[in-house]
């Protein structure tokens, strides 16, 4: 019998495995993308539904026309999967609507504020979901993340003429909320169906949820389509929704979902990087202040993170030689 076999259960517990470094790669390339689409939009300079409901047809279309083959069809109908999905598209359209909801009745300093509370929910949540033990470098990395945060949004939220509702402040809320339970229902379905199978179903689902809205913005405004929205629409559907959303997910299935969502701070460090390019907006000091504190964060997740095998490891160091 191998030394292998001899060693007891609870020495694996001498060195945890890591975090996955392709899945950290996959993940903060995923959120460099999606980072795109706040600049894209001001560029587009168009209603927010009619963009938002553009770019997920956009995606829908190219994942549609790349994916939509047997495998994706046979994903669907296993056992429990087709309604997980559909909530799971439903909960992220409600976010969607919840924080244009909150933009318009708050400011966006505090609706992204309140929004990006969501790792604090999915520390809260996923280690009662999956059944795994906390995860010791949440806390740290999360407080500094939120501190970096903080400094980026400040100047916003101390700012004159910042409006404060309680429908917005709770409508902010509920969509990080949502956002949370959004990303523990990913992490859930990654072990059934494959990641394009779930971009699609979200960028379908949303598009129809949000064209009710379009529609009307559309006819109240009188806007019309010019070809920088037409072009900042397949930009964002194609680059920042269908494969940014498909590598995230593929991130999601590797990573621990509380380290993943804690990497999403990287965004709006890297959206005002992205418009310094296309509306000429320099970076602020407060931003590459709380810039330098969201990559530390991120930097104690990657080096600390344990990795997906960690937590059933740790949970067997707990419980000593059988």
């Amino acid at each position: 019998m191998s030394r292998a076999m001899d060693r007891p259960v609870g020495a694996a517990a001498v060195g945890p495995p890591r975090g996955d470094a392709l899945g950290y790669g996959i993940v903060l390339l995923s959120y460099l993308g999606m980072a795109g689409s706040a600049p894209l939009v001001a560029w587009a300079d168009a209603p927010a539904a009619i963009i938002l409901m553009l770019r997920m047809a956009f995606a829908a279309l190219a994942l549609g026309v790349v994916f939509l083959r047997r495998p994706m069809i046979a994903d669907w109908r296993r056992p429990g999967a087709a309604w997980r999905l559909i909530v799971m598209a439903a909960m992220s359209s409600l976010t969607l609507l919840l924080f244009f909801f909150a933009v318009l009745h708050t400011s966006v300093a505090i609706a992204m504020f309140l929004l990006f509370l969501m790792p604090v929910w999915v520390a809260l949540m996923a280690p009662r979901v999956f059944h795994s033990p906390r995860e010791p470098i949440v806390w740290p990395a999360l407080g500094l993340a939120l501190a970096g945060l903080a400094v980026i949004l400040l100047p916003d939220l101390l700012g004159e003429g910042v409006t404060i509702s309680l429908a917005g402040l709770l409508a902010a809320l509920f969509a990080g909320f949502g956002y949370a339970t959004y990303a523990v229902s990913v992490k859930g379905l990654t072990k059934t169906v494959a990641p394009t199978t779930i971009s699609m179903a979200e960028a379908a689902g949303d598009a129809l949820l949000v064209l009710p809205l379009a529609l009307w913005q559309f006819f109240s405004t009188g806007y019309q389509v010019d070809g920088r929205a037409w072009i900042a629409a397949a930009v964002m559907g194609v680059v920042c929704t269908a494969i940014a959303y498909t590598l995230w997910i593929e991130g999601t299935r590797r990573v621990r979902v509380e380290q993943v969502t804690i990497l999403g701070y990287i965004e709006p460090v890297a959206g005002p990087l992205y418009a310094v390019f296309l509306v000429g907006q320099m970076p602020t000091v407060w931003t590459v202040i709380g810039g330098a504190l969201i990559l530390g964060a991120g930097l104690l997740v990657v080096v600390f993170g344990r990795g997906e095998g960690g937590a059933s490891v740790a949970a067997a160091a707990e419980l000593g030689p059988l």
